[in-house]
């Protein structure tokens, strides 16, 4: 027997141990699948891509800190978003958005600008349920831009 923080346990292969954590195809998985798998060059693949995605998310979002509104086009973006529909987002959060943008709660979005709408979106999506909130998320990136593409 062997001892692992204070307990027994039988005398196992390193495989016979994994299997009782890991159960099913464990070993042939390791053994087929993963003899050449790097975890440093899959990793190093993974922040490449990540890195090369920031610089283009960090443009837009400086570009639209720069991009002032006038009250009366958020006003107009909200109405378009959730009256007109233009955003798959439920309406009821149309009072949220713009409570959030023309008093925001953090100093740094008080500026009106399209950043500190799309924050007053993405605020107001806190109240949705995670996968709710995930679509609407990933769709008002479009939407925005859709409204203020020739503002760029």
């Amino acid at each position: 027997m062997s001892e692992i923080s204070g307990l027994q346990r039988p005398k196992q292969t390193e495989e016979q141990w994994l299997g009782d954590i890991v159960s099913g195809d464990f070993t042939p998985v390791l053994a087929k699948h993963s003899k050449s798998f790097s975890l440093v060059d899959c990793l190093s693949v993974g922040v490449d891509r990540m890195q090369r995605n920031f610089e283009p998310m960090r443009k837009q979002v400086e570009a639209w800190q720069r991009s002032e509104l006038t009250d009366v086009t958020a006003k107009v973006v909200i109405y378009e978003a959730f009256i007109e529909g233009r955003l798959e987002a439920p309406k009821h959060l149309a009072r949220s958005v713009h409570d959030l943008y023309f008093e925001p709660k953090y100093e740094e979005f008080r500026p009106r600008t399209i950043w500190s709408l799309s924050n007053a979106f993405t605020s107001a999506f806190k109240e949705l349920d995670p996968i709710p909130q995930f679509k609407a998320t990933a769709k008002l990136g479009e939407f925005l831009e859709a409204q203020f593409s020739q503002s760029f």
